[in-house]
């Protein structure tokens, strides 16, 4: 059987109905794209082609839709790139501030040690020179107050080990957070993650 070429007016009519079907696909496209915009779903091929009821080949081939979801899928990604990436700031000055408080507090701690060896070595030097002066009363209110200040030096002590290891802790926590960006920021940036 020999088939015989179309007339040129039908060539046409189908062409133009063609066209108007690839532009009426393309419309739906374009208000898929929207409206997943303003849902903050994501965008995807198969979302797209799901809520524009078009096929994923004709995303593929038409090279005007196949842009549109391009782009629409890349600012979707630096848009979620850039939420990740506020949370993170938002956790890592968190780690940091806890960090820095402790650390205040370690300095602190540090002082107040120091100026209690001083006091207590004064009263030492004191009770050397004028033992002798002494009443027993005397020598016992200052071997009370240097038990007192002992006594003092151990619980900051205490209290100097207990921030020095939540010093620690903070700073391990902020390395684990630090991996943990870098790791998300790895999964963003690998090709294929957006779909």
């Amino acid at each position: 059987m020999n088939s015989a070429p179309l007339p040129e007016p039908r060539t046409a009519a189908a062409l133009a109905a063609r066209r108007r079907k690839a532009e009426a696909a393309l419309d739906r496209v374009h208000q898929a794209i929207a409206r997943l915009r303003r849902e903050k779903a994501q965008v995807s091929v198969a979302s797209v082609a799901r809520r524009a009821d078009v096929s994923r080949t004709f995303l593929y081939d038409n090279a005007e839709a196949r842009s549109v979801v391009a782009a629409a899928m890349n600012e979707a990604g630096e848009r979620r790139t850039q939420m990740l990436a506020d949370r993170d700031n938002e956790r890592e000055a968190t780690w940091r501030e806890r960090t820095l408080n402790a650390e205040d507090a370690l300095k602190v701690a540090h002082t107040e040690i120091l100026a209690q060896r001083t006091r207590i070595g004064e009263l030492l030097g004191q009770i050397r020179d004028l033992q002798a002066e002494w009443t027993e009363e005397a020598i016992q209110r200052i071997t009370t107050e240097n038990r007192t200040l002992k006594q003092r030096i151990r619980q900051l002590t205490t209290e100097n080990r207990t921030l020095d290891e939540r010093l620690k802790a903070a700073r391990s926590n902020l390395r684990f957070q630090d991996r943990r960006v870098a790791d998300l920021e790895a999964r963003i940036t690998e090709p294929g993650s957006a779909t």
